[in-house]
């Protein structure tokens, strides 16, 4: 999943991702500690930066909203 545009969530559809994805992030960190090898890790820390962005782009959304 990756967001072009927040602006059109509502803020319970906004909650409800960032929950998501913070849970994505804490999942793929505990597989990433379970296993091993060159292409998991890669694939580990792929996932882990899309994960991150998408959540950095919602929290800032989040943020825009909290402080109009």
């Amino acid at each position: 999943m990756s967001l072009t545009d927040p602006t059109i969530l509502s803020d319970a559809e906004l909650a409800d991702r960032i929950a998501i994805l913070r849970d994505n992030i804490r999942q793929i960190t505990e597989q990433a500690a379970s296993q091993s090898g060159a292409a998991d890790e890669e694939r580990n820390a792929d996932r882990l930066a899309q994960q991150s962005e998408d959540l950095d782009l919602l929290l800032k959304e989040q943020e825009r909203r909290l402080n109009k």
